[in-house]
């Protein structure tokens, strides 16, 4: 029965063609599976000119108010845990995923008395495109359907797909390219070594470990090694796993 209900359920968000058409089907979505309320949020390359925001939901007015009034969105724990989850969560597990401050815990708290309670959220992060989450809430004294929560995997997952193509879907960038010795010599950077030590570790002269450095940087079109290390990290040509297995390993 839940097959068939994922299925009718993604049907009608898939089907959604605007924030309005999306806002109706999550609203029948939330009442079929049990929650209360529902957000979604959707950041298309943000911080950047071309970024889009789109955010739809019928979270308490007492709520989005001060939610959106104090532009509490960086330091909403949620999505700080988004960034950290592969599937979606319950709210009740924020810190499996990060370490909560007092200032989460007062936000959370300030959340319950404005009537938002234990929520579920799905998660999706598109690397140099977009990030967005969709969220099912049920009021403070409510339980989670915890029998639908697969179902609001999937469909918040299809939820989130349909903003994206409703946003507008973007042509990835061309990314710069960097020769294999180039991508060693910054991988051993991101690993804290100097060009010194980098050419030592590679038998190469130091000249040319700084002019592979400075080349990558030109092909970024940045200046510093931390700005080059993130700009690799980020277009998956060096992993964290790459730097901190090193780590463990030493």
């Amino acid at each position: 029965m839940r097959l068939v209900l994922a299925e009718d359920l993604v049907s009608l968000v898939s089907s959604a063609n605007s924030e309005a058409d999306l806002f109706t089907a999550l609203a029948e979505v939330t009442n079929r599976l049990g929650f209360d309320h529902f957000a979604l949020s959707y950041d298309r390359r943000p911080g950047s000119r071309d970024s889009t925001a789109m955010l739809v939901h019928d979270y308490p007015d007492a709520w989005a108010k001060v939610y959106v009034g104090f532009d509490l969105g960086g330091n909403d724990p949620v999505r700080r845990a988004c960034a950290k989850a592969m599937t979606g969560f319950e709210w009740r597990h924020l810190d499996r995923f990060i370490s909560l401050t007092k200032g989460d815990r007062r936000m959370l708290m300030v959340g319950r008395e404005s009537g938002i309670g234990d929520g579920y959220t799905v998660p999706r992060h598109l690397p140099g495109e977009a990030s967005g989450s969709c969220s099912f809430v049920v009021r403070p004294n409510g339980s989670l359907p915890r029998s639908m929560l697969h179902v609001a995997e999937i469909v918040g997952a299809f939820a989130l797909a349909s903003a994206r193509r409703t946003a507008g879907a973007i042509a990835p960038r061309t990314k710069p390219v960097l020769s294999e010795r180039q991508r060693e010599c910054v991988l051993w950077s991101a690993r804290g070594k100097t060009a010194a030590e980098i050419a030592i570790i590679l038998g190469i002269k130091e000249g040319t470990v700084i002019q592979h450095l400075k080349t990558a940087r030109e092909r970024y079109d940045v200046h510093s090694r931390q700005s080059l290390v993130l700009c690799v990290l980020f277009d998956g040509l060096i992993s964290f796993a790459d730097v901190f297995r090193w780590w463990t390993m030493t």
